[in-house]
C-alpha cells in the first residue's frame, strides 16, 4: 500500500516552480499598468532634467527607506537621500554624512535598479547580501555574509510569536539544495522570457524570497530583484514608482498572501493579482509625489529672485517636504546646527521677504509655516 505524503509548501510539489496562474484575471489590470508606466515615463520625460532629478531622488529614497522599514529597521532619511544623491552626483544642499548601513542599502538598490541590463549572478547576490551586512552581524546575532546559509543550527524558519508561543509560518528548502535551486532561478531570470516582464516581477520576487537563500534580508533582496525586473520592465533605470513603499504601507496584507501562497499550490493566480494591484496602488502613490516636486519647483520658481543662504534654502526646502509639526526657532537652530540668535536673523529675514509667516500663536510656542502665494 503506498502512502502519500501532501505538500506542505509549494517548493515540496513534484512540479515546483513550473507556476501558473489565470491570464483571464491578470490581463485588464496588467494592461492598465502598463498605460500607466508608459504615461509616466513619457510625463516625466517632459519635465525638464532638474525635475525628474528631483523626482529621481525623492523616489529612490522612499524605496531604500520602505524596504528597510518592512523588516522593522529604521533607516534616517537625510543620510539616505544624502547617500543616494553622492552616487548619482547630483549637487544639492544640505547633504550630510551616512552610515555604513545606510549605504548598503542604497548599493543594493543602486546597482539594481541602476544596472538593469547585467545579468543576475550568485556574485552580485552576494555582492548585495554583503551591502546590507557590512558589519557581520544582523542585530546583535553574527551571520554568514555573502554567501548561503549553512542551516548549522536549524532549519531556516520564519516565525512570529515570543518565547515558547512561537508560529511558523514558513520553513525554507533545506541548506543542501540551495545551489541547485538558485542556480535554476537564475537561469530562467537571466533567460528569454515570452512572459510579460511586469509579471515576471511577480514571480521572480516569490521564487526568490521561497528559496530563502541567505540567514537574513532575504526580502529586500526579492524586492531589489523585483525593482531591477520593473526597471527592465519600462526600459529605464530612472525610477518614478516605489513599490517598497506601497508594501510597506500593505506590510501585513504582504505577509499573509506570502504566506498563503508558500502553503498553498504551483496555481499562484492569488500572488499575482495581490502584486498587480499593489503595484498599481504604487502608481497612484507616485502621482501624489510628482505632484509634491512639481509644487515645490512652483515655488522656487516664483522665489527666483530671492536671496537665500545655505541654511535657509536647507530649512525651505524642508518645509517643501511635508515637515512634520511646527516649525519653530529652536527647531531651525539644531536642524541647522547654528545658534539660536542665527535662527532668529534666518526666520526674521525670511518673514521680511514674505518667504515665512509667522502663526498667530506667540511667546514660547511661536511657529512659523511657508507663505506658499509667495
Amino acid at each position: 500500500m503506498l502512502h502519500f505524503i501532501m505538500a506542505k509548501y509549494i517548493y515540496q510539489e513534484t512540479n515546483w516552480a513550473y507556476f501558473t496562474w489565470d491570464t483571464s484575471k491578470l490581463t485588464s489590470l496588467l494592461a492598465a499598468i502598463r498605460h500607466r508606466q508608459g504615461r509616466l515615463l513619457g510625463n516625466m520625460e517632459a519635465l525638464g532634467f532638474n525635475l525628474r532629478s528631483e523626482a529621481l531622488l525623492e523616489t529612490l529614497t522612499l524605496n531604500v527607506i520602505k524596504t528597510s522599514e518592512i523588516e522593522g529597521e529604521v533607516l534616517n532619511p537625510e543620510q539616505v537621500r544624502s547617500s543616494i544623491a553622492r552616487r548619482l552626483g547630483m549637487d544639492i544642499a544640505g547633504l550630510v554624512a551616512s552610515d555604513r548601513n545606510v549605504d548598503g542599502v542604497v548599493e543594493m538598490m543602486l546597482d539594481a535598479t541602476q544596472g538593469f541590463r547585467n545579468l543576475l549572478t550568485t556574485d552580485r547576490l552576494f555582492g548585495w547580501h554583503s551591502s546590507l551586512f557590512p558589519s557581520g552581524r544582523s542585530g546583535m546575532y553574527k551571520i554568514r555574509v555573502g554567501e548561503w546559509r549553512d542551516d548549522s543550527k536549524g532549519a531556516m524558519q520564519v516565525i512570529s510569536g515570543g518565547y515558547g508561543k512561537e508560529t511558523v509560518h514558513f520553513e525554507a528548502p533545506a541548506a543542501d539544495t540551495l545551489d541547485k535551486e538558485i542556480k535554476r532561478f537564475l537561469e530562467w531570470f537571466n533567460g528569454e522570457e515570452l512572459t510579460d516582464p511586469v509579471l515576471k516581477a511577480a514571480v521572480a520576487h516569490l521564487w526568490f524570497v521561497t528559496i530563502h537563500p541567505f540567514d537574513d534580508g532575504n526580502g529586500r533582496i526579492a524586492r531589489a530583484i523585483a525593482d531591477l525586473q520593473l526597471a527592465r520592465a519600462d526600459g529605464s533605470a530612472q525610477r518614478f514608482y516605489s513599490m517598497s513603499a506601497q508594501i510597506q504601507r500593505e506590510r501585513n496584507q504582504y505577509y499573509d498572501i506570502l504566506e498563503s501562497t508558500q502553503k498553498g499550490t504551483l496555481d499562484i493566480s492569488n500572488w499575482m493579482i495581490w502584486f498587480l494591484e499593489c503595484l498599481n496602488r504604487s502608481l497612484d502613490a507616485t502621482e501624489q509625489l510628482l505632484s509634491k516636486v512639481l509644487a515645490k519647483a512652483k515655488f522656487w520658481d516664483k522665489a527666483s529672485g530671492v536671496p537665500f543662504n545655505d541654511r535657509q534654502k536647507v530649512m525651505v526646502n524642508k518645509l517643501l517636504d511635508d515637515f512634520e509639526g511646527k516649525m519653530t526657532t529652536a527647531k531651525w537652530a539644531k536642524m541647522t546646527k547654528c545658534s539660536h540668535d542665527t535662527a532668529i536673523r534666518d526666520i526674521q529675514n525670511l518673514i521680511e521677504k514674505q518667504i515665512l509667516v509667522k502663526e498667530d500663536a506667540g511667546g514660547r510656542s511661536t511657529s512659523y509655516r511657508l507663505n506658499l502665494e509667495v
